[in-house]
């Protein structure tokens, strides 16, 4: 059973104004060959792992030393200090298929300085001929609304999720079977069944030499039991039963909110909720939700094979989403701005000419990190409480009062360094 682009699938993406039901697709990608990490980010000279690889299990994963090409360790701002633009490009299922989309972004990020969030899905590491290892709760024995890899693409998927972590990206999760529809899905799981299925997730990708039988390749280089720290459910359901086991599990934050407002973040049951988020929709009066696939449903109605002739003025439109919706927060409230992606060619692969052209167009710019959700949640935990709260207090589009030097605390004389006097041009 080869991975399916599309098979009962939803989430949530806004139109005429108020939330519409849309279709969400798990992730596969490209070919090309793997690179390196880096001794020193700033240097970005090709590297190692810190130390030698302790293996961890049965080989399949190793504990390598710190993670290379990671920034400098966040500290508090200063009073009056302008807030970073912090922007995660996230991933979901981060799968090889062949299409050379992993790769293309792989080297997109190095080009630009820039780090992502891949959410693996487990199932991703695991043989078709040993699928009946996997018991989703309230489904079938083997069951996967986005089928399995080869065992070619497996072994491509390992190479390229290697070469993320030494490149400086986060590897969480996307779970399993990506049930969004009927009694089995995501949205219907308990707590109880949210642990089955990250313990399955974490075995699949910890014991992948195991269940392949394959012996001749390198280990990936970290400890997943310690690098996951978060991760995006299917369809963007079940958040709810799902915090209680990510507390359990000391996760960090979770990114599975959907419809968020471009504001800062708070927690919910004490880990970040990090949600994708609506943002302006050219020629439209209503927004749409911050991923790809959202604003293919509300190109195409769902249809990842429209008439070609769509597709100049689409891409147009989603460079356009993606890039107003970073422009608004970056000259307002500097909220961080969120994207999702899957690695799909849909409609002739405007959406993901669409993310490169919006990172190539923010990048660069005065204050902008573009970060993976870890190293964003590394920074919010060294900020001081009634920074932040401040901060949860400016509305979408909202900016400081009097600038960031008098809104922050500093010195109302001088405001050089304000959001509203170097917007930047994003377009």
């Amino acid at each position: 059973m080869r991975r399916t682009s599309l098979s009962r699938r939803g989430a949530l993406g806004l139109g005429a104004g108020a939330a519409a039901a849309v279709g969400l697709s798990a992730c596969g990608s490209g070919s090309g060959d793997a690179g390196s990490g880096a001794d020193n980010a700033k240097e970005g000279k090709p590297g190692t792992p810190s130390r030698p690889a302790k293996p961890i299990g049965d080989g399949s994963t190793a504990f390598t030393g710190k993670q290379p090409n990671q920034p400098e360790k966040p500290r508090p701002l200063e009073p009056g200090e302008t807030p970073p633009q912090f922007v995660v490009f996230s991933w979901d299922g981060a799968g090889e298929v062949g299409n050379g989309l992993f790769p293309r972004f792989l080297k997109l990020a190095k080009e630009h300085d820039a780090r992502m969030t891949f959410f693996l899905s487990g199932l991703y590491l695991l043989p078709e001929s040993k699928k009946r290892l996997y018991r989703p709760p309230n489904n079938g024995v083997g069951a996967s609304d986005i089928g399995y890899l080869t065992d070619g693409h497996i072994k491509d998927t390992l190479k390229y999720v290697r070469q993320a972590w030494l490149e400086g990206h986060e590897i969480g999760t996307h779970f399993n079977g990506h049930f969004c529809a009927g009694t089995g899905s995501v949205a219907n799981w308990t707590s109880a069944q949210w642990q089955s299925e990250i313990d399955q997730a974490k075995s699949f990708v910890t014991k992948w030499r195991t269940n392949t039988g394959w012996d001749d390749l390198p280990p990936l280089p970290f400890d997943y039991e310690k690098e996951l720290i978060g991760g995006r459910t299917p369809c963007l359901l079940g958040q709810d039963n799902l915090l209680p086991t990510a507390k359990k599990l000391g996760w960090r934050y979770d990114a599975s909110s959907p419809g968020g407002r471009q504001k800062w973040p708070d927690k919910k049951m004490g880990i970040w909720d990090l949600p994708l988020q609506a943002v302006p929709f050219p020629g439209h009066t209503f927004e749409v939700l911050s991923m790809d696939y959202n604003i293919l449903a509300n190109q195409s109605k769902n249809s990842t094979k429209a008439p070609p002739s769509n597709y100049p003025g689409w891409r147009k439109q989603a460079t356009q989403a993606y890039l107003k919706g970073f422009q608004r927060a970056y000259e307002s409230n500097r909220a961080p701005f969120f994207i999702g992606n899957h690695f799909e060619e849909w409609n002739g692969g405007i959406y993901m000419d669409a993310v490169e052209a919006a990172l190539k167009g923010m990048a660069g710019k005065k204050d902008v990190r573009l970060v993976s959700f870890k190293q964003f949640v590394d920074w919010l935990d060294v900020q001081k409480p009634e920074v932040l709260a401040k901060l949860r207090g400016l509305e979408v589009g909202q900016q400081p009062a009097g600038g960031w030097k008098t809104f922050l605390g500093g010195d109302s004389s001088a405001n050089e360094g304000d959001a509203e006097k170097d917007p930047g041009n994003a377009a």
